[in-house]
């Protein structure tokens, strides 16, 4: 009250209205200031509520804790409630301090004037894989940063390969004929998903990248030739029509079941693997449509924001952030999570001290930030790619008319 009352005098003087001056210092009190004190808890939001997720993200906000000084009051809700919380609390501007969120979604909560940018806590992007930071990116400003992120490959069973004579495939035409060769009996010899929502069109962009398509025109002649691919896989009998129901869940559950050889799959599934003692497995970058390609895949992972929530808490939770994107927490999570560390010095160190993480390590440095392209337009045009996907593989449509209408109903001519 000493201090208040000195700078109420200061101003009374160079004013002369003491009215004027308490409402000045009662403005600038409520604004706050870059330079005042953090506050001693903040909020965060996330939605690993799978056990094993939930207890690795636990454990490093415990950790940050400690270090930062700061109490994290963390909640967690179902992954697909988190975009409309998110979106609800951008609104009304009631966010939680420290957001953690699906990357594809940054540009279209960023385009609510809800977050800050990163470089008012200089929280620095150097040594980041660029398309991490460009999956925080909207409009030219960095909004988040992940502490690791997560890819799609090809696991394969070991034993069923050996058996059948079948070299782990590293092209289409490879993939399309072990793929037929494997398939015996009630097993078939790939499984993905293809469901109508993000996670299908997240299973399919990395042929559709691949061969070269692009989110602007869904349906140009390489990206008819990538769902031809695809849906071809279902229509010749070496993968389920079961796949236009299964999620990315169940598609593990048919692998380590033995009723798939193959599958398409994340590496957040590789501590569930590593559980089957007599299941033994490997892992290969996605097959590329000509030998000696790289795949693109689409980045997975989640994005660190900071929303508007006043100075102090904002930069309590810049503190906790910096925290969890240093490198010691970063390898702790991505390793309690089977995630790849966002900065290349220490994914490359982390891919050597875990071998069935490499493929996906090698498959960040040419990933995709699915909002890239196209920012808050994006989630129209995954919505009509999956609808797409599923269209050509009931065979209710032809490839080329199921992205015509994909265009279409994207937005385009």
């Amino acid at each position: 009250m000493t201090a208040l009352s000195s700078t109420i005098a200061r101003l009374n003087k160079a004013f002369g209205r003491p009215a004027a001056a308490v409402a000045l210092v009662l403005a600038l009190a409520a604004c706050g200031s870059s330079g005042g004190a953090a506050a001693n808890s903040i909020t965060e939001l996330d939605y690993y509520t799978d056990q094993q997720g939930s207890a690795a993200w636990q454990q490093v906000l415990d950790t940050c804790s400690k270090q930062t000084g700061v109490t994290i009051q963390r909640q967690t809700v179902p992954t697909d409630q988190m975009l409309p919380k998110i979106l609800q609390g951008a609104s009304s501007r009631s966010l939680p301090n420290l957001v953690f969120t699906d990357n594809p979604t940054v540009q279209q909560i960023a385009s609510t004037g809800a977050l800050t940018p990163l470089s008012n806590y200089g929280i620095s992007t150097d040594g980041y894989f660029d398309s991490i930071v460009k999956a925080g990116t909207y409009q030219g400003k960095v909004y988040g940063l992940a502490p690791g992120v997560n890819g799609l490959a090809l696991l394969y069973n070991k034993d069923l390969l050996a058996e059948a004579g079948v070299e782990p495939p590293r092209t289409w035409d490879e993939l399309k004929a072990a793929a037929a060769r494997l398939t015996k009996g009630q097993r078939y010899g790939l499984a993905f998903s293809a469901i109508p929502s993000e996670e299908g069109t997240w299973q399919f962009l990395p042929f559709f990248w691949s061969n070269g398509a692009d989110l602007s025109t869904v349906d140009s002649d390489k990206a008819v030739r990538a769902l031809e691919f695809v849906s071809g896989l279902v229509t010749s009998g070496s993968a389920s029509k079961s796949v236009l129901n299964w999620n990315q869940n169940d598609v593990a559950d048919q692998f380590v079941a033995g009723n798939a050889a193959m599958m398409i799959n994340g590496s957040w599934n590789l501590a569930r693997l590593d559980g089957e003692k007599s299941l033994h497995y490997g892992v290969m970058p996605i097959p590329t449509p000509a030998a000696g390609g790289s795949p693109t895949v689409a980045l997975g992972g989640e994005i660190g924001v900071i929303p508007a929530t006043g100075q102090a808490t904002q930069q309590s939770a810049a503190k906790v952030l910096s925290c969890l994107l240093s490198p010691e927490v970063m390898q702790s999570w991505d390793a309690g999570h089977a995630y790849v560390p966002s900065k290349t010095d220490v994914a490359e160190k982390f891919g050597q001290q875990h071998p069935n993480m490499q493929p996906f390590v090698t498959e960040v440095a040419t990933a995709r930030s699915r909002s890239a392209e196209l920012g808050e337009k994006y989630p129209k045009v995954s919505q009509a790619l999956a609808t797409a996907v599923q269209a050509a593989i009931t065979g209710s449509q032809s490839p080329q008319q199921a992205l015509s209408q994909a265009q279409r109903q994207a937005g385009g001519s």
